[in-house]
Parts: C-alpha cells; structure tokens; sequence
C-alpha cells in the first residue's frame, strides 16, 4: 500500500516527495518490506536522459562508420539474410527485420520506402511513389525489393564486421556494416531527436569518388551538395554542410513564348503538388499574376504556368522565385554518433574519415585473406608431404588413436622446416581424415601448381598491404567504372542573384489620398478619395507635406501623415536616378532656397526634412523625376520698391544635384507671386553603365562582370546563344537571358560577324558574313538547325587558316582573308564553302588590317551634348499656387525582350 505525503520545504521552494510504506502482509511483503523515497525531480533527470540518449544514439541520427540509421542497417542486415538474388516482398522484409528492430512495422516500412527511394542500395520492383510528384509507394504487400549490386559490393563482409546481440538475445546484428564507400554523403540523411537534431544533404556519387581519390593522393577537393530532383544550386554559403550554413536552392525555370513558363526541375525536398500549390497561393494573394498552372510531371517534371497577356515573363520567373517554393533555403547540420557520442563535423572531414575507415577496413580483408593463403598453404604443403613420403603406411601396427598421431608427427619431423609455422594436434588430425580415394589420385604436378597459385597470391596480397594507398585508389576506381554510368550532377551549380520582392511582386493594389485630410492607403474606405498609382501591398512609399517633412514608411489599407500632403509616391530604395527638384521658403518671411537632391535610402517611419527646418517653412514647389529630368519655371515675383524685374526663370538644370540634408542654393530673398511650369526639361544624368555579370547571367549597374557599355534611350543590346540563333533586345536589368548563352554585347547595326558552320549533307565547311538585324521578341536562326554551327568572329577583316585533316591531314595549312573570299549579305543566306576538301580545324588569326577610325563628327553635331530623353517615365510635379504653362508630353511605349 502506497500513499503520496506533501512536504514545505524552506523559502528555496517546495518539492514532491513520493513515500512508499511498508505493510509487510500478504503477496506484497517482498514489496513493501522498507520505506523507499524517490525525488521527482531526480527520476526526471534520469529517465529523460535516457530516453533523449536511446532517441539519439538509437533512431534519429546516423553513425560516422557506416552512415547509417539503426533501421536502415536492420534492414540491410536483414535483406543479406534473406538474398538468393530475386526480389522479396517489402512486407516479408519488413517481418524478417522485426527479429532486430525492436519498433512497428510501419517506422521499418518507411525507412524501407527511403532506401529504396534512394536508387543506390536497394534494387525496387513496383509502384515505389514519386519523388517528384510527392505520391506514395503502394502497400508493402504489392511491391518488391532486392540487394542493388553496389550494395553487395560495398556494404558487407561478415568476416570484418562486429557483432552484437539483438534487443531479445536471441539474434546476432551488426555493431556498424563494413561500409567502404561514403555512403552518408552520398544517401545524405535527415533526423530529429530529443534537443538534436541531424541534416546532411546528398552527394553526387561520382564526385565523392573522385574527392577520396583526391584525398588519398594529397590533392585538394571540393564537396557539393547534388539532388536527385535536379534544380540550382548556390552553394557560396555552404559553410563544409556545418551548422551556420546555408544553401539556396532553385527550381529550371524557361520561357516557352512570352505568356508560357516550364518549369522542368523542382528544388529539393518539394514536390510538384506542393509547388502548384505555393504558386496558386502567392497568385490569390496578389504577388504574381497567372491564368492557370498545369502539371504535365510523368517521368521528369514538367509545370506549365500560363501568365496573362500584360504580365512580364522575366518578372514573373523573379516573382516565382521570390513569393513561392520555386526557391528554397536549405540549412544543413552535419551531426553524426562516433564513440556512442555526438559529433558535429564538416562533409570534408566525413569523406576523410570516410576513405580512412575503408582504408582500414581494406587493410582488415587483405590481412585476413593473406591469414587463410598463408594456412592454405600450409596444410597444402603439408598434405604433400604426407602423401609423397607415404607417412600414412607408418600408422598401421599402431592400435590406439595417440599411437596414431605420435606416429606421424615423428615421422613429419624431416620436413618439418620446409614449413612456415609449427605443426599442431589440430594439423595431424586434418592429415588422418584424407581418404584413399584422394590420395590414390594424388597428382604430384597438380599440387605443386596450387602451391604455386598460392604463393603467387601471397605475394600480390603482402604487396597490396604494403602499397595499401594505390590499392584503396584502384578500389575507388574500380566502383567508379563498374558503378558510375548514369550518376551524373543533376543539380547545377552556379551563383545567383539577389531577387528583391518589392521589384518583383505585382501591382496587386490601388494608392489612394487625401491630401487636405493626411489619410493615404490602399484599403477599401480609400477608394472615394484621390487615386496616386498603382503598387503592391510589400511596397514603402514616401509622403511629403507642405511643410517639407517627409518620411517613409510601408503602404497600409488606412494612415495618417499630416494634413496637405504634398506628394505621395512609391519609394525605390537605394535609387540614385530618381530626382527631386525643390524651391522652397525658409521660414515665414525668409529666402527662398533651390535644391535637387537624390533621397537613396533612409530610415523608415523616422520624419525627415527637406528644408532647413526652420519653423514656419513651406514647399512652395516640388517635382520627383525618375531619369534625373530638369524643368524649367517661369517665376513671377511680388512688386515692391526696387524690384525692377518681376520675371524670372529658374533652370533646374543650372543646380549641382547634392546630398538630401544639403540646404540648396539661395534663388531669391524677394517673394514670390506665382510659379509657372515654362518647360519640361530632359534627363540630365546621361546614359547608364551596364555590366554582364556572367556567374548568375544578369546586368546590373553595380560593376560587376563584363561592362558592355553606356546605355540610354533606345539602345538595344544583342544576344546570340549556342544553338546558333540572336536577337536583339532592350537593356532592362531585370531579364532572364537563355542558358545557352554564347556572348552578349551592345547592339551595333553596322558591326560585320562572321561564322563558319558545317553542311551536314555535304561535310564541309560553309562561311557565311552578315549584319545582324533588329528583331525584338523574335530570334533569328543564322545557322539552320540541320547544319552544325562551328564558330564565329566579330572582327572588320577577319583572317582564318585552315587545318585539312582527314587523308588531307599532311596539307599545309591555308590563310584565308574573309573580307575578300566573301561579301556581307543577309543571316539567312547559305554563305560560301571554305574548301571541297575535309577540314580539321578551323582557326582564328590576327587582322590583317584594323578597323578604320572613327569619322569626326560634324560641326554642330556633338554627340556629348545629344542628352537623351526618356519617355517611359512621366515627371512628376507638384506646383503650389502655379499655372503649368506647356501641356505634358506623350508616354512612350516600352519594348519588352522576348526570351526563348
């Protein structure tokens, strides 16, 4: 009998005891015969520890040796048990490892599912699922499952490997399996125990082949992540696979036409339902806008995501990116059991310990191997000389089973230093069991040549053991040729750039005002009041007021700033083209300032100003122009004595655009009447600097990459790509630009390329020369697809040789000047044949004569004055107490580049 007694303890707290008395009758005296105290606490303490030290080291994290899982070796274990080489039924595997997994049938089912979903150790027959479609394998009674051949190859060798007990005594399972191949990496792994947890990312196969290979011959190595579901991979932030790291991981993405994207490779641990959905989600939400998704997945993925017909298709695929699983970020967590102990260690160091295990292991078998030669050899040896020297007559006047043995090992004697070790009791008793029937066969040469045999393999065994690092490499190399085909990367490497979501969402809302009121937002109760434009809800805007205070903050359904607002508008960090163009007063009656300032990047929802900041100050004119434009005013002072002209203009274009905390340039200290917009001015910022940034295949302003030029207007650039086409295309940063990249460049109509290509019909060397044509949204095919596309040159005069080979190959070489063998004509036309002879090699060599120099330009007509203007933008003013004096000019229309 047991009763629960509560106990105060002093002002440290209380504690719960639990008491147990002792009643010494009946069935439970050997129970109860003392009082036996337990703390909570301390039971606590222990069992918790034990259970997180059995969740850890039993089933969530994988061991250094093998890589492997406690069910996952039980599984393995089991199916060597059970192989005769024909597939099993998964449920009757999943029976037969009960017998060492102390868990349901379900856990060893899953696991099994895993492996075999794998494709590395575990041959699968039937309807396993998808790991594309995230559909699951059929029950465990329909499908079947066998040892792969890599896995009889690498995983087992009971003459190395440590036994143990199973869980009910009855069974013997492996300590670790004598892995001898970096199966943790390659499989990679994912488990959650009690405060730990363990993520390794898999491995391309061939790869961490290669690494050990590099590593036993003191070469440097590199190890990246690899997925079998493909994709993109940026790995700059990898950090070894260690705690800390990160990977991102990219769906393919590519443009069919311009209202079709396909995604074709999914990142990993996704799958296409769950892509479709995260797409759909972001599409309600307003983020992208699409029409409908299709999910065409079979064999590999195919997702057809429809856009609608004003959707840009290079932002949506940053869109995709930005707002939905089409990206992900992966944090690995390399944590293993070494010692029955956690270990936390980089993928490098795991492929070392790795390659170091099965060096060992190798070590293990061939010094096994050279035990049981070394002992074939001797009872070999010895049973010659048994039976050449007829010992076994000396045995028959012996009448007892010692007199047996005595005899032949005193007659053995002679012979015994022809041997390699001692002859023991063991060895005599062999010698009495051989029957007449062999002995009456004995073949002296027969003998003689498997002793030979096995001294030849000795040898070749003790020098594998002392060359044992060439033996690991040819071991290596061995699962290479005999595993590798068909194990290539899947998931490319590159870098990529930064997507920022504000320029990529879509103008999913609505800004409205009022300006008298200070009330902004995109929320319905704004709809009756002034529309702004159009914006996302992720968008800042900036908000000024009469006064000159300003701020920024991030768009609402419904905010207050401060009564007449002045300008309302969507702010574009870290933009140094957008403009503002200021006059104001500086205080009640004090002068009246000028300034252009740019306004890049400041503290959001913090008030700023930008006027002096002197009380009674007021705005009495602001515009904010996107490409640096700069009006004109016509300015009507306020007669007073004195004052003889009362008209003024003020050139915008005059002021030094400076900081946003400079206090501008005295304009006036006289009054003003009214302000009157005389003209609206061009850009005064000149053309942009745009770079190629060939690792991640975008432009940017930045420098990074390949500068391509100054841009403004309407320059285009060109593109031409491996599958021989080009088009030609503004210089918006935000495309996408095919993968099949050959080179890009400004676009130049006068510039001359030449390109030689291959008539497949006839197999000889065609060239052709031609201007490449402005084509927007529409590739141009310079080399028909039938056709081999070789090589091409954008030199004025360009000169090739020609290298014959074929029976050819003893020719000397031919220089061909290009300008004079063949005019300029059209892309489209079939061009010119290079020789009737077979061509090796067609190679480029330095111009004869160079480019002509540039023509002066005329009188009058200086390009460095020519200020272009941009139409895509609308200036935007604001005038206070003013007339706008010329009517706005028309918005030009943008061209959007059409991608394949």
């Amino acid at each position: 009998m047991s009763t629960v007694d509560e106990t105060e303890n002093s002002n440290a707290g209380t504690e719960e005891t639990v008491e147990v008395t002792a009643e010494k009758h009946g069935k439970y005296a050997q129970l109860t015969d003392a009082a036996v105290a337990h703390r909570l606490t301390g039971m606590y303490k222990d069992w918790f520890l034990d259970y997180a030290s059995y969740v850890i080291l039993e089933r969530a994290v994988p061991h250094l040796d093998d890589g492997l899982k406690p069910v996952q070796r039980r599984i393995l274990h089991s199916m060597k048990r059970m192989d005769d080489g024909r597939y099993n039924k998964v449920a009757n595997i999943i029976g037969f490892t009960m017998q060492f997994h102390p868990h349901g049938d379900a856990s060893i089912g899953d696991a099994l599912v895993q492996l075999g979903q794998k494709d590395l150790l575990i041959d699968t027959q039937g309807n396993w699922g998808n790991i594309l479609t995230g559909d699951s394998a059929a029950a465990p009674r329909y499908i079947e499952a066998r040892l792969s051949k890599l896995a009889l190859d690498v995983v087992f060798n009971p003459k190395t490997t440590e036994w143990m007990l199973s869980y009910d005594g009855r069974n013997q399972e492996p300590v670790t399996l004598p892995v001898k191949f970096p199966l943790l990496l390659a499989q990679g792994v994912e488990g959650i125990a009690v405060g730990l947890a363990s993520k390794i990312l898999p491995h391309n196969f061939i790869e961490l082949l290669e690494a050990s290979i590099a590593y036993l011959r003191g070469e440097p190595f590199t190890l990246y992540p690899d997925f079998p579901t493909g994709g993109m991979i940026d790995c700059s932030k990898y950090n070894d696979g260690m705690r800390g790291g990160a990977v991102k991981v990219r769906a393919k993405i590519a443009k069919q036409d311009k209202k079709t994207l396909v995604i074709s490779e999914i990142p990993y641990g996704k799958s296409t339902s769950t892509v479709i959905d995260s797409i759909l989600k972001a599409n309600e939400k307003g983020k992208i806008k699409i029409k409908k998704v299709d999910d065409n997945t079979a064999a590999s993925v195919e997702i057809v995501v429809h856009l609608s017909g004003d959707v840009s298709p290079d932002k949506t695929i940053d869109a995709l990116y930005a707002f939905t699983d089409c990206e992900v970020s992966i944090s690995p967590n390399a944590c293993v059991i070494e010692d029955k102990k956690p270990l936390f260690i980089g993928v490098s160091d795991m492929l070392r310990r790795s390659v170091d295990n099965t060096k060992g292991l190798l070590r293990r078998e061939l010094e096994i191997r050279l035990g049981e030669l070394n002992e074939e050899w001797h009872l070999s040896s010895l049973e010659r000389i048994f039976i050449e020297n007829r010992i076994y007559n000396s045995i028959e006047e012996c009448t007892t089973w010692e007199s047996v043995l005595e005899t032949i090992d005193r007659e053995l004697t002679p012979f015994k230093s022809q041997l390699r070790r001692e002859v023991t009791r063991e060895d005599i008793v062999k010698l009495t069991e051989i029957k007449i029937k062999r002995i009456s066969r004995y073949d002296t040469f027969r003998a003689d040549e498997l002793i030979r045999n096995i001294e030849a393999e000795i040898a070749e065994t003790e020098h594998h053991l002392a060359t044992l690092n060439d033996y690991t490499i040819a071991y290596y190399q061995n699962i290479l040729k005999k595993h590798g085909r068909g194990r290539e990367r899947k998931t490319e490497i590159r870098s990529f750039d930064t997507i920022e979501a504000a320029k990529v969402v879509v103008a999913n809302a609505k800004l409205y005002v009022n300006r008298a009121e200070g009330f902004y937002g995109i929320g319905a109760g704004m709809k009756k009041e002034e529309f702004v434009c159009d914006c996302s809800d992720i968008d800042d805007v900036i908000i000024f007021n009469k006064q000159g205070k300003y701020t920024i903050t991030k768009v609402s359904e419904k905010a207050f700033f401060s009564k007449n607002i002045l300008y309302i508008g969507v702010f574009k960090r870290n933009d140094e083209r957008t403009i503002y163009n200021v006059l104001y007063r500086d205080g009640l009656k004090g002068a009246i300032m000028m300034k252009r300032c740019a306004i890049k990047g400041i503290t959001r929802d913090r008030e700023y100003d930008i006027t002096k900041g002197t009380p009674g100050s007021e705005v009495l004119y602001m515009s904010v122009n996107p490409n640096g434009e700069a009006e004109t005013l016509k300015i009507y002072f306020k007669p007073r004595p004195r004052l003889k002209k009362l008209i003024t203009d003020l050139n915008f274009g005059d002021l030094v655009i400076k900081g946003r905390q400079s206090q501008g340039n005295l304009f006036s200290r006289y009054a003003l009447h009214k302000i009157v917009l005389k003209e609206r001015g061009s850009s005064t910022l000149g053309g942009q600097n745009i770079w190629f940034d060939h690792d991640i295949n975008r432009l940017n302003t930045e420098e990074r990459g390949e500068l391509l030029g100054e841009f403004a207007g309407d320059d285009r650039l060109v593109v031409f790509t491996k599958d021989a086409q080009y088009y030609t295309g503004n210089y918006d940063l935000g495309q996408h630009f095919p993968e099949n990249l050959l080179f890009i460049e400004k676009y130049d109509p006068d510039k001359i390329y030449t390109v030689v290509y291959i008539d497949k019909e006839q197999g000889l060397h065609y060239i052709k020369r031609f201007q490449a044509e402005q084509c927007d949204q529409r590739p141009q095919q310079f080399v028909e697809p039938e056709n081999e596309f070789v090589t091409m040159n954008d030199d004025r005069y360009p000169v090739i040789q020609l290298q014959y080979g074929g029976k050819y190959n003893g020719r000397s070489p031919e220089v061909v000047d290009a300008d004079g063998f063949i005019g300029v004509k059209s892309h489209r036309a079939k061009g010119k044949r290079l020789s009737n002879l077979t061509l090796e090699e067609v190679v480029w060599l330095e111009p004869l004569r160079k480019d002509p120099a540039p023509e002066a330009s005329p009188e009058g007509d200086d390009p460095e004055n020519d200020v272009p203007i941009s139409g895509n933008e609308k200036t935007a003013g604001t005038v206070v107490g003013a007339e706008e004096a010329d009517t706005e000019p028309k918005e030009a229309g943008s061209n959007q580049l059409e991608l394949f």
